[in-house]
């Protein structure tokens, strides 16, 4: 097995939505014109000032020159970089034009990046907000392996994905041996607290660990993790060092009021560490060295952790802290081992590159097909 690295988040993003437009059907280029659509590959909005490394590779040359060429914290040489194209998530609210816009993103990570350098895998960039249509796409695009997760934003939805309405999208993705890549961020509009909006940027900031939390409580409590036990979920740029005392907080309150919720017949740690793991970046991690050995051993990183990047997003030196503190068995799981035995295998087969589909379709038409 190859000792290189496998970065599990490396983000990608068209400069422009004229970038997408040889994969968008006339109809939608006419409508991204006719409404003056753009968008922003440097998400400038999600990150204070200092926290992005300049716009998201959005060309190969870039993306080798940036990522695959350099090596991950210790020296070790990238293999492999799961590609995030994050962009789709909070450009529209037309449900019809987000699914033609998945499709086109998906397209376009595939014949600029996938089908040029072997390092590369993607993810699959769905409209979540309709699930029905995001099965579709998961199914037009799985028998491309190179594609290893289905893309989801932790928040934009007015239910948590434990929710009846999202159990079709995860059974597709099982289906189609994939894993359900939960990534920080999504919909502005959506309230990023259960208790409501925000009132300042700080904290919606600091509330994208919250909002996983509430994820994974939801997938565990409502019956999903249990019902679809070959489902994996990986958790990306949310953090990890919270998962500790959830896991504590849920297996205690499990046992007093279980009766509720019958069909979680194992205490909820067992799910939580059977089916889900966490990127390792960022990684909120004390400072203090004795400090830091303790949190390790409580995090169990060798065997819950996948080593992220992250680029172009700058969360600091915790990364490099993390696996500075590991033996070696630990980094090695951390840096490559744990990401191709969780994420990478199940996709294992030999690429299949696929011919763009393109509709002409309105969305009347698209509708009255479903």
């Amino acid at each position: 097995m190859s000792a290189g690295a496998v970065d599990a988040d490396t983000h990608v993003a068209p400069a422009s939505l004229a970038d997408l437009a040889l994969y968008l059907p006339a109809y939608w280029r006419d409508y991204v014109e006719g409404a003056a659509m753009r968008l922003d590959p440097t998400q400038a909005g999600a990150y204070p000032p200092g926290a992005v490394a300049g716009a998201a590779p959005g060309d190969l040359e870039t993306l080798r020159a940036q990522v695959l060429d350099v090596p991950a914290p210790g020296g070790t040489p990238v293999d492999v970089a799961v590609l995030s194209a994050t962009s789709a998530f909070d450009v529209s609210r037309n449900p019809y034009f987000d699914a033609a816009l998945c499709r086109a993103l998906n397209d376009w990570v595939a014949a600029t990046f996938l089908d040029h350098d072997p390092r590369l895998r993607g993810s699959i960039a769905v409209p979540s907000g309709d699930p029905e249509a995001a099965v579709d796409e998961i199914r037009r695009r799985a028998d491309d392996h190179r594609f290893v997760q289905v893309l989801l934003p932790v928040r934009g939805h007015d239910h948590r994905y434990g929710h009846r309405r999202f159990l079709p999208l995860f059974e597709a993705i099982v289906e189609h041996g994939l894993v359900a890549g939960v990534h920080a961020w999504g919909r502005a509009g959506s309230a990023a607290t259960t208790t409501g909006f925000t009132h300042t940027y700080l904290q919606d900031y600091l509330a994208q660990g919250q909002i996983a939390q509430g994820q994974l409580t939801s997938l565990v409590v409502e019956g999903v993790l249990g019902r679809l036990p070959a489902l994996r979920i990986v958790v990306a740029e949310c953090g990890f060092s919270w998962l500790p005392p959830l896991v504590w907080r849920l297996d205690k309150e499990w046992k007093g009021i279980w009766r509720e919720v019958p069909w979680v017949t194992r205490p909820p740690s067992e799910y939580l560490r059977t089916q889900v793991r966490l990127t390792s970046t960022p990684a909120h991690l004390p400072t203090d060295p004795a400090e830091l050995a303790e949190s390790l051993a409580i995090l169990d990183p060798a065997s819950l952790v996948l080593y992220a990047g992250d680029h172009p997003h700058l969360h600091g030196d915790g990364t490099e802290r993390l696996l500075a503190a590991l033996g070696p068995a630990a980094r090695a799981a951390v840096l490559g081992g744990n990401a191709r035995t969780f994420l990478l295998d199940g996709r294992s087969s030999p690429p299949q590159p696929r011919t763009p589909v393109s509709s002409t379709r309105s969305p009347r038409h698209e509708e009255a097909s479903r």
